[in-house]
């Protein structure tokens, strides 16, 4: 049996909120200056169509018709790949409490001696015999020669 769809309410369709608000369309920018082709090697005009981590920014924020963003992305991509635009930005930020940073439980620590504890050089880990011993204040001569 087929079912009808239909809940029993008025026959007209359910309109959107906002139906009575036009938005107006930002122009192409391209179209607008009439430009016919997009050169790669123009990295200035690129990098407006670029977020600052070097993503490329969607047509709707952009404002470009389909054809001049298929054009840019194209370019834009030419332009990675022959390193006159980067993949990534990096970006550092400076967080309190970020992963990795030094303090905390077992942040930075590693490797360092405790108070009180001496630190062993590679070479003492290395061989079963110790290294010379220098008294303070003194710099270590020339193997095999004592003061």
């Amino acid at each position: 049996m087929a079912r009808n769809n239909d809940r029993g309410g008025s026959s007209s369709r359910r309109v959107a909120k906002d139906s009575g608000r036009r938005i107006k369309k930002k122009p192409c920018a391209l179209c607008r200056d009439h430009v016919e082709w997009v050169d790669y090697k123009d990295v200035a005009l690129l990098r407006k169509f670029m977020s600052d981590r070097g993503k490329i920014r969607a047509r709707r924020v952009s404002g470009n018709c389909a054809q001049h963003q298929r054009d840019i992305a194209v370019a834009i991509k030419t332009a990675r790949e022959l390193v006159l635009l980067p993949y990534t930005q990096r970006t550092t930020t400076e967080r309190p409490g970020s992963r990795g940073g030094r303090g905390g439980p077992g942040g930075g620590r590693r490797g360092r001696p405790e108070a009180g504890e001496e630190r062993t050089s590679s070479r003492e880990a290395r061989t079963s015999e110790p290294a010379a011993e220098v008294a303070v204040g003194e710099e270590p001569g020339p193997a095999g020669e004592e003061a």
